[in-house]
């Protein structure tokens, strides 16, 4: 019997390395790939790639389904083989149609998600390289910074100034830091401050490590099925829930009373027990589940088309629902190329001295680049900033360099200090030197620059305030900037950084984009209210709101959010379009306050805090170039950095979800009142209405017109506003359409009845007029405008012709005795023929009731135009 190896955070870094025949500078490539051809790929779950197999077989695991075959298989034994093989042979087409269209529609998606990859950096073959986190092996060393997602289990080799965010795993809110070492066998998860986990990523600082586990043997993998992992129900699939249970309530119901009925006046109980199962069947709308799978695949291609990868499907029909859309401004709402205007010391004249320094700061630091850090480094080689607005300074022209300038230390940026010190070594002299938000770096500070001097820090904050006021009522953002000698150190910590000398404010600009108030306008006009969220002062997003169109009267900071309770923050919210000021956690209470509120609500963000906020938004948006753990959590990623792209997106997903509510209002009305006639009939009829197999033939064949919805045009009024799922619309329309299409049942009825049909025509003539009127009804009930105005797609009106050829076939066919069909007399197909003509007209003199009693009703799917209105929980 085999010693049980150490666990490896308590083994020795050497030895581990050993076990894991690995080294501080990697793998070799092929051995890497070795590795994963032996172990697999480093993921938790198949996803997207289902098997085939896997997807078929899922067809045919509904209830009904299940109950169908069963009856199928008593057919048998009872030695009924020809219903028993009808029966058998009607479910399985059903489930070979849904396999077709979903495996057609996973296959299309898995193509599209494969232009968005989430990689790692490891060290192949002695140099860094990058690979897709499906391939990380253990034994590779992975390379990590801010932003960076942790692809599996791992020891760390070095960290510096490591914080990696673990709530995922352990809960704990704030950043825990991490260090290389040795811990007890016995310390529990949180306290292995030299590991790293799957599922957790860097706040800030960087680190080298040697992956252990991956896939299902990390942390992440053994405790997967009961943490909530996956995102939250988005609003589409709690409408898609919801429906779901309306279905089995009503079905249910049915399928006991019109069992115990007939069996009560003596029918044979397994005959009526078949042909209530089968009335259950004609009323779900089995095809939903591909319905919806085709739809979502064709929307996520087209939306491909327009530079938005979807990378969770779902959240399409959420796209067109969306009617708040949350945002920062940095790279979204303005051009995220940061313009350095210069820098002024208290006074507000010109300092070189703080440009210099805030120059030398960004260029030797080594933390995540972000834009204000990449516009300062440029002026270490294009000495010329932009001067400063008229009357705010002349324009200068130090001549910046590194000469005779060496970093011995770092403490990099983070989100609870918001500043960034480097500790330089300036021909001999060691100094600190700080950069960040004004307050934090005030906050450090002893004493201030001004007028040339060196004053202590009250004497010149009154200045400062003022110019900080000045600068950032002009849209301008302001930073601070301080130094400190050190005396021989060669590294510092966090207490280093008090007694500082306050420099003076860098200036920063970064104008909103070209167009960008048309893009909010056009938002608007779709009922897509624009909300903004930005850690900037309340002066400078009030500056931006009012340039782009925003209403900036209500501006919401984040000291005011951190003193409200969350149902404060619900009623405060209503009326504010302008966040500023605000924490990292703030974004994911905004969100989930404007969702309470009754919200559809969209976050565009592509930091490395933004991770929360996008799993609580019904949309999570991030960009290609955004960090990894940003993307990982995105639903769905811009190519292009831009807010009119979503545009595009919005309107596809309404595309979308309204041809979904077609197929669910074609379903519903047909199948119920086809089923609501076949209910009372058996009642009052000698025989069945319908026998079971007539009735799973029915289903199936006005399945087919409603497979091919995915193509069908949209009317313009439904792309312009907001839709929701509204379970009490849904209701009522399939009483009014079902009840609607029962009375031109009970109207056959009556006309075959006093033409003396038999069983077998009695029984010919209702399939051809149900299957005939609920394919003819598709055709009006697909648009509300006047069906003759709004032009079907071909593919739609293709099935429809199909069907209808298929219908009179299968009456006429030689084989219709199988199936329990007889020919009928021409008078018979004459008086069918106008009922058809009057159903048709009826059911368009009903929608347009129907749709003008709900819109002045209220009863409406909801629309909204601007926050303030929420809308009603559907």
């Amino acid at each position: 019997m085999s010693t049980p190896q150490p666990a490896f955070w308590q083994t020795p870094q050497d030895q581990l390395l050993q076990r894991l025949d690995s080294s501080p500078q990697g793998l070799a490539t092929a051995e890497a790939e070795q590795r994963l051809s032996n172990l697999g790929k480093n993921r938790l779950r198949n996803g997207i790639d289902a098997a085939p197999l896997k997807l078929l077989l899922a067809q045919f695991k509904t209830p009904i389904i299940l109950l169908l075959m069963v009856a199928a298989g008593l057919s048998f034994y009872l030695g009924d083989r020809t219903d028993g093989g009808i029966i058998l042979g009607i479910v399985t087409l059903s489930g070979l149609l849904g396999f077709w269209q979903e495996y057609g529609a996973m296959h299309a998606v898995k193509q599209l998600m494969a232009g968005v990859r989430t990689t790692a950096t490891v060290l192949r073959d002695g140099g860094k390289t990058e690979v897709p986190l499906e391939a990380v092996v253990p034994g590779d060393v992975v390379l990590l910074n801010a932003g960076a997602v942790v692809p599996a289990d791992c020891r760390l080799l070095w960290a510096k100034d490591l914080f990696v965010n673990e709530a995922a795993l352990t809960g704990e809110t704030y950043p825990v830091e991490k260090s290389p070492g040795d811990v007890t066998a016995d310390a529990p998860l949180a306290r292995r401050r030299n590991c790293l986990y799957l599922g957790t990523h860097v706040v800030s600082g960087e680190a080298g490590a040697v992956v252990v586990h991956v896939g299902a043997d990390t942390e992440l993998g053994h405790v997967a099925g009961r943490l909530a992992r996956q995102a939250p129900e988005t609003e589409f699939e709690r409408g898609v829930r919801r429906f779901g249970y309306l279905l089995t309530e009503v079905t249910l119901i049915m399928l006991v009373i019109i069992f115990a009925l007939n069996v009560y006046l003596g029918k044979p109980v397994v005959d009526t027990f078949m042909f209530s199962l089968a009335l259950a069947v004609g009323l779900t709308p089995q095809l939903l589940p591909a319905v919806i799978s085709v739809n979502l695949a064709r929307g996520a291609k087209r939306m491909a088309e327009a530079g938005v990868i979807v990378k969770r499907l779902a959240a399409i029909e959420n796209f067109g629902s969306m009617d708040v859309l949350c945002s920062d401004k940095t790279g979204t709402l303005t051009e995220g190329q940061v313009r350095v205007h210069g820098a002024v010391d208290a006074a507000g004249r010109d300092s070189p001295e703080t440009l210099r320094y805030a120059a030398v700061n960004a260029a030797l630091e080594t933390g995540f680049a972000n834009p204000i850090d990449l516009a300062l480094r440029e002026l270490v080689y294009s000495p010329h900033p932009n001067p400063l607005p008229e009357g705010e300074g002349e324009k200068m022209s130090a001549n910046f360099n590194l000469a005779g300038i060496a970093k011995l230390d770092e403490i990099p940026y983070d989100f609870l200090r918001k500043r960034l010190s480097v500790l330089i070594d300036e021909n001999g002299e060691h100094r600190l030197v700080t950069k960040g938000a004004l307050a934090q770096v005030l906050e450090i500070c002893s004493q201030a620059r001004l007028d040339g001097r060196t004053v202590p820090l009250q004497e010149a904050r009154p200045a400062i305030e003022v110019r900080f006021q000045e600068l950032s009522g002009q849209g301008l953002r302001v930073l601070g900037v301080a130094i400190k000698p050190i005396d021989g150190a060669t590294r510092f910590g966090h207490e280093e950084e008090q007694g500082m000398t306050f420099l003076g404010c860098l200036v920063l600009d970064d104008p909103p984009k070209p167009g960008i108030a048309d893009t909010v306008r056009e938002l608007k006009s779709l009922g897509v209210a624009l909300v903004v969220i930005t850690g900037d002062n309340r002066l400078v997003a009030a500056n931006l709101a009012k340039r782009i169109g925003l209403n900036h009267e209500r501006i919401l900071t984040g000291p005011e959010i951190r003193r409200m309770s969350d149902e404060a923050l619900k009623v405060q919210i209503r009326r504010v379009q302008v966040f500023a000021e605000v924490e990292p956690n703030h974004k994911e209470r905004i969100i989930l306050a404007l969702r309470k509120a009754g919200h559809v609500v969209g976050f565009l963000g592509d930091g490395i805090n933004d991770a929360s906020a996008l799993h609580a938004a019904d949309v999570g948006i991030s960009v290609d170039s955004a960090v990894d753990v940003a993307k990982e959590a995105a639903h769905f990623v811009l190519l292009q950095h831009e807010l009119a792209v979503l545009i595009d997106g919005v309107r596809e997903g309404r595309r979308t979800f309204a041809n979904t509510l077609k197929y669910v209002f074609m379903a519903t009305s047909a199948n119920f009142g086809n089923m609501f006639s076949m209910a009372g009939a058996s009642l009052f009829l000698p025989f069945l209405p319908l026998l079971p197999k007539q009735i799973l033939l029915t289903n199936l064949l006005t399945d087919i017109p409603e497979m091919a919805i995915a193509t069908d045009t949209v009317d313009a009024a439904l792309v312009e506003k907001p839709e929701r799922w509204d379970i009490g619309f849904i209701r009522r329309f399939m009483i009014v359409f079902g009840l609607l299409s029962s009375v031109f049942d009970y109207a056959t009825f009556g006309v075959l009845l006093h033409l003396g049909a038999d069983a077998a025509t009695f029984r010919t003539g209702w399939f051809l007029e149900s299957v005939l009127s609920a394919t003819l009804v598709v055709l009006v009930i697909r648009t509300r405008q006047p069906f003759f105005r709004s032009r079907p797609s071909r593919p739609l009106l293709a099935a429809t012709l199909l069907v209808w050829g298929l219908v009179l076939a299968l009456a006429y066919a030689p084989a219709a005795q199988l199936l329990g069909f007889a020919p009928l007399p021409p008078v018979m197909l004459g008086w069918l023929a106008a009922i058809l003509a009057l159903y048709v007209l009826a059911a368009e003199a009903a929608k347009r009731r129907f749709y003008r009693n709900a819109q002045n009703g209220g009863a409406k799917l909801a629309s909204m135009e601007a926050l303030g209105h929420p809308a009603k929980k559907r």
